[in-house]
């Protein structure tokens, strides 16, 4: 099996992790983040509501794309960073840097190999994350779509290719400064403890992983939290004024929230974000790391 194939793998069993995980909260923030102000006094009002309008199963509503679509998002993203990596490590030897083997990577290393990581998690993500919203926030008595399958048929009938990648724009810059934040983060705490301890990286004590994993989720989300509302709102739009368009781009968007509901809003949905991090991004990388070990024969 091949290094990239390993990757791959290894990252599936960390994204299946994180949905499990994280759905239930990412279902909070999303409708935190979408509904009209002042709908909701607080996460737990939100969450109560979806529990005795909707039952507990709601709290798991969509998470057949997420499961499907997340794990191959997370798979690129682990496979492309250490792709990336290995490159960095190979132009290291060449110069004389980074240890023997050139993989004490730099800081700019790590974040240009995040970066890459989420721009090539952004073409599947975009499309994965739109369903998704759209299936959190219809209606229960009365939805539009029947699953997601359903929701990417009658979204690619009715409005193309560009209807199935809406907020497109905002989800790579997302991805992109978010990754570039999330593994560097990750890589500069594993770096740390394996120079502290004087070990390999298998050699780590898994529970590291998921601290690390914890501070790199937060790292990721005090950068990117306000794109990411603009990009719930974005993929929660109409499509065209018929159907109730509010935003004409991205950057209508993200004038108008200002305007009309101020800076308030750009950080609505944040409690259950915060809450969810540390255990979606801890058992994410946890799955990743372990799923690694085994594959290469290291556990």
């Amino acid at each position: 099996m091949s290094k990239t194939v390993k990757d791959l793998t290894a990252g599936t069993a960390g994204g299946i992790a994180q949905v499990l995980v994280g759905q239930p909260f990412d279902i909070v923030k999303v409708r935190m983040q979408t509904a009209p102000a002042g709908t909701y006094s607080g996460m737990l009002q939100c969450a109560g509501g979806i529990l005795k309008n909707e039952g507990p199963l709601a709290f798991y509503k969509g998470t057949l794309t997420p499961l499907l679509g997340i794990g191959v998002c997370v798979s690129i993203q682990f496979a492309a960073l250490e792709y990336s990596k290995r490159y960095f490590a190979r132009q290291n030897v060449l110069n004389g840097r980074g240890g023997p083997d050139g993989m004490a990577l730099g800081s700019g290393q790590l974040f240009v190999s995040g970066v890459f990581a989420g721009l090539a998690n952004g073409v599947v993500s975009g499309p994965v994350e739109h369903i998704r919203i759209r299936l959190q926030t219809q209606s229960a008595t009365n939805p539009v779509y029947a699953g997601p399958f359903d929701a990417m048929k009658k979204i690619f009938t009715q409005h193309g290719v560009a209807g199935i990648y809406k907020g497109q724009v905002v989800t790579l810059w997302r991805e992109a400064l978010g990754y570039g934040i999330y593994f560097w983060a990750y890589e500069k705490l594993m770096q740390r403890e394996m120079a502290k301890k004087g070990i390999r990286r298998d050699q780590v004590n898994p529970a590291n992983a998921v601290l690390f994993g914890a501070a790199a989720g937060y790292a990721l989300w005090a950068v990117i939290y306000p794109i990411d509302m603009i990009k719930s709102r974005m993929q929660t739009d109409g499509f065209s004024h018929s159907d109730g368009q509010k935003y004409k781009s991205t950057l209508d968007c993200v004038r108008t929230v200002w305007r009309t509901e101020g800076i308030a809003a750009f950080t609505r949905g944040l409690g259950p974000t915060l809450i969810r991090s540390p255990f979606a991004n801890g058992a994410t990388f946890l799955g990743f790391e372990l799923a690694s070990r085994l594959l290469h024969n290291d556990i």
